[in-house]
Parts: C-alpha cells; structure tokens; sequence
C-alpha cells in the first residue's frame, strides 16, 4: 500500500474587491466594528463566474505547477456547498474545462471541512489503487447564498477556489498526506445552514464560535498524533478561515508558537471549503513554508462537520 502526497497547488479569487466600508453602506455597520468582531477587512465577491469555473482555474494553475498534463489526472473531486446546479456536478464541468478525459469525479459536501474531507478520500483512493493522480478542489461563491441585508452573515463571507494536484508517492518515499481525523456533530447541524429553494446561510454565530474554540483543538492534536508529528514540528497551521478570534482560540490550546498561522481570513473573508487550500496555496507561492515541511490542516463548519491531516509541503 503506497501513500499520497501533495505534488502542487493553485488558487483563484475574483478580481472585484470588497471592502469593509462598502459593507456599511448597506447595512448597520462599521469597518472596526467587523475587524474587531471577524478579522477581516476585505473580501473577494464574483460577478458571472460559477463555482466551476473557479475551480478550474485554481485546479488549472495547480496542474500547471506539477509538471503533470491533463492527461494523467485519472480523478477530480470537488469540495463545495454552493454550487447552484446539480448536474453535472462542478467535477465534471472541471473536468470537461480542462479536457481531462474519463476521470472518476464526483462533489463532496460538508461545507467548510470539504477540502480535508475531500483530501482525505483521495488519499484513501490512491492508498487503494483506484487512482494515482488526482486534482482537489475546494471551491465556493458564497455571495450567491448571501443575505445582503443581514449584517450578522453578510459581513463575513467571499467566493474563491484553492486546488491540490495529488500523487501517489513512490515506494520509498514517507507518505506526504496523514491519516484524516473527521467525524460531525449531527445534533447541532442547525447551527451553520443553508436551506430550502432560494437559500441564504444562516448561523448561530455563538455556538459555532463556543464549539470551534473548546472542542476542537484535541480533534486537531489527534490528527499530528496519527500522522506521527508532535506539535512542536509544525511548521503551519492552516485552518479554515472561519474567524480571526476562533482561529487564535484554536491555535493557542494547540502550544504551537514556532508555526505560522495562516490569516488568509483577513484579505478573503471566509470562503468555506475554500478556505484552506486558498490559504495554503497563498503560504507555498510566498514560500513562507519550506518544501517538506509539516502543515497541520483542520476544516469546520456546517454539519457541524470537521476534518483534518497533516501535510508536507509541496
């Protein structure tokens, strides 16, 4: 049985930015009253673009760095929550936009958790021999679900796509993808949802915020357990940019002051499923994280779902 390890990455965000202020204009609100409260101060907002065709464009830059061609991508999986059509599904239309042939492919939702969840069933699948390259996407465009007038939600959400290019690794060669820790909280999934015909999302902002910074930094620590990492050899954490304050309650239970901890959250807003390969990918082309090196990744969110692996850096 031979591991998986990530061979590159890419990211998309569209071009119109989003301030703080602009926020105000539509509703009750400040641009320190949002950097206090989430951390952010802009977000990226997608005119006609779809999901789809983030994904292919972020999966596209990824397959452009791994010395790879379309054709030895055998499988395309899709992490994302806000796709407006349901089929074909966004793997297929990336797919057919990248002229990928005959690859298994197939959308995972779990909201913001999809890229680990999504990362963690490739591997699986490469582990099994049911694929040796494979393209993994998160990709969303929140602004489509997004009530505009709710200055509770409205504040905090932005569209984008990060893609991984992932390969088996050869015989000799450590496995760059630990095992997955993931599982939900089934009973409290009304906390973070989107539903019905013409869906917003809509959350419970304080139970989410209670969960994520008490249940969740153990989940994290199992994940470097599994992996056979001890903390301290961390060289990144990347979580889902949920909130700036739920990333730094996480961070610090996990002790890991030597890491880098990524913010992407403060540029992007959150981007759901998005969020963690976006941010990566950003920390790989400022080559602030060493090739090889440990990265912890953790995704929460709707469900309530979590999912989460340590990484060696591309």
């Amino acid at each position: 049985m031979t591991g998986s390890r990530i061979l590159s990455l890419g990211h998309y965000q569209p071009s119109r930015v989003v301030t703080n202020d602009e926020i105000a204009q539509l509703v009750e609100t400040s641009d320190e009253w949002i950097r206090d409260r989430v951390g952010i101060a802009t977000r990226r907002i997608a005119g006609d673009e779809t999901v789809a065709d983030m994904a292919a464009a972020a999966a596209d830059k990824a397959l452009a760095s791994s010395g790879l061609t379309a054709a030895d991508i055998d499988l395309v999986v899709v992490a994302t929550c806000t796709s407006i059509d349901r089929s074909p599904n966004v793997a297929c239309r990336v797919a057919a936009k990248l002229g990928i042939n005959a690859p298994g492919a197939f959308d995972v939702n779990t909201a913001c958790s999809g890229f680990a969840y999504a990362l963690g069933t490739v591997d699986h699948a490469i582990r099994a021999g049911a694929s040796r390259n494979a393209l993994v996407i998160g990709a969303e465009k929140l602004s489509d679900f997004t009530d505009w007038t709710d200055r509770s939600t409205c504040i905090i959400f932005g569209d984008g796509a990060g893609a991984a290019v992932v390969t088996a690794a050869a015989e000799d060669e450590p496995a760059g993808i630990g095992p997955v820790v993931w599982g939900s909280v089934p009973e409290r999934g009304d906390a973070v949802r989107i539903e019905g015909w013409r869906p917003y999302v809509a959350q419970e902002g304080q139970t989410v915020f209670r969960w994520a910074t008490t249940a969740l930094a153990p989940l994290a620590l199992q994940a470097c357990e599994r992996a056979g990492i001890d903390p301290s050899e961390l060289a990144a954490f990347v979580p889902h940019q949920a909130n700036a304050r739920i990333i730094d309650g996480i961070a610090k239970r996990l002790n890991i002051p030597q890491a880098i901890i990524a913010k992407d959250i403060v540029e992007s807003g959150n981007t759901s499923a998005a969020s963690i390969p976006l941010a990566l990918s950003k920390l790989v082309e400022r080559r602030e994280v060493p090739s090889g090196a440990p990265v912890l990744l953790f995704g929460f969110g709707g469900g309530l779902t979590y999912a989460g692996q340590v990484v060696r850096c591309p």
